[in-house]
């Protein structure tokens, strides 16, 4: 029998009110993660070690174009993939709702397919190698995930299933029983830990000299973690995915790892190591 549990921390979803007008810390998290995004793209595209012979695929000065449509890929995808592929049937019936961002509803692999098509448009206006942008797209999204699950956690939403752990917390509107805060482990997990896997594959692996090499290796990277976070997370009750062990997070994420593991490997298969010049900088 449990004697306690940590308290939950009771943050108000607002941040900031300026009379009529609030802004919450989920919004601020998607600008943190956007903005964050955008200055290590930067970053990197200065680094012209990392590139391979063929040099960077675009000027610095243009990730700020890359920034305005990564944000409206990622906000229109979040939204819809939340609407077909959660609440289609809400939505359906209730059709003005879907607009409504600010009470709440984002998917993440919505935001996926958004931002992906997003870069595909970006990379096609300034004739860079898609590969090369996906992959920069691959490094910076980390940031992202890490501040929208804490936002998720201050929102006290998305609550983890039910546990005597001793870190469990009980959530307001989940009911009395203690659960895991698995919005804490999914920040770890598909921000903290991805991001410095990815900081290896670039900065020690050299990956950005092979196209394709990281965009594989997020997708297999983020699929793992968002599965193996989905066995402590509460399912989405009468969602048609939740059967048995399965739930809808984990089979959106199945083709997200197959699909990685493919394209790493034909990114290694395509460039191998032997054919890229060590040391290169570009000038």
């Amino acid at each position: 029998m449990r004697l306690y549990t940590i308290a939950y921390p009771a943050i108000d979803p607002v941040a900031l009110r300026l009379g009529p007008l609030s802004i919450k810390w989920y919004g601020l998290a998607y600008m943190a993660g956007l903005l964050l995004g955008w200055l290590y793209v930067k970053y990197l595209l200065r680094r012209g070690e990392l590139w391979p012979a063929t040099g960077r695929p675009f000027a610095p000065e243009k990730a700020d174009d890359l920034l305005l449509v990564m944000t409206i890929g990622v906000l229109l995808g979040g939204r819809l993939g939340y609407v077909l592929f959660y609440e289609p049937h809400f939505f359906l019936s209730n059709p003005l709702a879907i607009p409504a961002v600010w009470n709440g509803g984002m998917s993440f692999h919505g935001a996926l397919i958004g931002s992906i098509l997003a870069m595909i448009y970006f990379s096609r206006r300034v004739g860079a190698n898609i590969w090369s942008v996906l992959d920069l797209g691959a490094a910076a999204t980390p940031m992202g995930l890490f501040f929208g699950r804490l936002a998720n956690f201050v929102n006290g939403e998305l609550w983890g299933r039910s546990t005597d752990a001793p870190w469990a917390m009980v959530f307001p509107g989940a009911g009395p029983f203690p659960r895991h805060p698995s919005q804490l482990y999914e920040a770890l997990l598909e921000g903290a830990l991805l991001f410095a896997v990815l900081v290896w594959f670039t900065h020690k692996r050299q990956a950005l000299q092979q196209p394709g090499l990281l965009a594989g290796v997020f997708l297999t990277g983020y699929g793992l973690a968002r599965s193996f976070s989905e066995f402590f997370r509460e399912p989405d009750p009468g969602h048609l995915f939740t059967i048995g062990p399965l739930t809808a997070g984990i089979v959106y994420s199945m083709p997200m790892i197959v699909a990685g593991v493919l394209i790493a490997r034909w990114a290694s298969k395509r460039t191998p190591k032997s054919s890229i010049l060590p040391g290169h900088v570009e000038r």
